[in-house]
């Protein structure tokens, strides 16, 4: 079901450019929070996706009760998604799939079912050449609605009347790139979407709407897999821990750039370990975004932890899959049992960023599920 209907706050704040030497640096150098110059709208061939910031409030997000479409499915080998003509090409032995032979936009309601378990399984899908990229805001919200419940941003760029887009855009943007990576060693940003929610996001869909013909890659990493490598004491030391998880550090940002802000920081208790509903397994829910804290530890003892478990899953590059952006390729992925990056390499020698232009929708699901009290 479709969410209520957004609440207008007038005058609540303004979005203003921030181009001074002194502003302050963004912490994800892929998303921005003003508004495109004319320069750069004549640029793209959809101008309808460039970042917006309508002038909207939303209030915290109630508990609501899911049910994972995944868990539907009593057919196990998908005979409404995987007809003939389909073709899977792994990009990792056990995780990342590209779909071949099929329109997202033409499946029924009992193949999207069989999609979300074959999201479950294989963690990410892509899926090139959809005509679902020129379908418009309206019909993608209404796939994306099949997966779950709509989440809509509190602070980045959307889709004019359509909050629930999160807008990535990068085009030229020399200055700030510049001073980002005066003070980064990289770009890379590893997280999980929106895992501050109450019910975070379980099915994920990004967009290509415009790309550069190399580089901008995305690469995931399973949680999953990062959990059987550790040791099973190791293991069940993590099992009973919680952490924080909180949108504070983002919406702060905003207000220092001077950017619209449309809900107030969400702080949420998250295991770190949860259990996903559909294959059962045990997968990290960490981030290198949101987690601010894990309850019951010392400083430097959360610092080591987080430190440990973050290297150990960037570096784990036998069970990660990079998806290289193929042109109007949709990517679907599980946000419950993941990590991702996108890999900002697209850029000149004077850091000037080609042409990248994405959407992205998620689908709330279920509040995560602890190990303990689930055994």
């Amino acid at each position: 079901m479709p969410s209520p209907a957004p609440i207008t706050v007038p005058e609540k704040s303004k979005a203003t450019k921030a181009n001074g030497s002194d502003a302050p640096i963004s912490y994800d150098i892929n998303i921005p929070y003003v508004d495109v110059t004319k320069e750069f709208q004549g640029r793209t061939r959809y101008p309808q996706y460039l970042p917006t910031w309508d002038k909207m409030w939303f209030d915290p997000l109630p508990p609501f009760h899911y049910d994972d479409p995944a868990l539907r499915v009593k057919d196990k080998s998908k005979p409404n998604l995987l007809t003939e003509g389909v073709k899977l090409s792994h990009i990792q032995p056990r995780m990342g799939t590209v779909v071949e032979g099929l329109q997202l936009s033409q499946l029924s309601d009992a193949a999207k079912d069989e999609l979300a378990l074959l999201v479950a399984e294989r963690k990410v899908l892509a899926f090139p050449e959809q005509d679902l990229i020129d379908a418009g805001p309206e019909r993608q919200e209404q796939f994306m609605r099949h997966f779950g419940k709509p989440n809509y941003q509190p602070v980045s760029g959307t889709v004019r009347d359509h909050p629930g887009f999160h807008i990535i855009h990068r085009d030229g943007n020399r200055e700030e790139i510049s001073r980002f990576l005066e003070q980064r060693t990289t770009t890379t940003l590893w997280h999980q979407d929106v895992s501050y929610e109450i019910q975070p996001p379980g099915y994920v869909m990004l967009g290509l709407l415009e790309g550069p013909e190399v580089g901008g890659d995305t690469v995931f990493a399973s949680t999953e897999m990062a959990y059987k490598r550790l040791s099973p004491t190791f293991q069940a030391f993590l099992d009973g821990l919680t952490a924080v998880h909180s949108s504070q550090k983002m919406i702060n940002h905003a207000r220092l750039t001077g950017s619209l802000v449309r809900k107030d920081p969400v702080d949420t208790v998250h295991p770190l370990v949860r259990v996903h509903p559909v294959t059962g397994e045990k997968c990290l829910f960490l981030n290198g975004e949101f987690l601010t804290r894990i309850q019951g530890l010392k400083d430097s003892e959360q610092k080591w932890l987080l430190d440990f478990l973050m290297q150990h899953i960037v570096s784990g590059h036998d069970f990660q899959a990079r998806v290289r952006w193929q042109p109007k390729t949709i990517v679907i992925f599980d946000n419950r049992c993941t990590l991702h990056s996108a890999i900002v390499d697209y850029l000149d020698d004077d850091y000037g960023a080609k042409l990248r232009h994405i959407f992205r929708l998620v689908a709330l699901a279920e509040k995560p599920i602890p190990v303990h009290g689930h055994e």
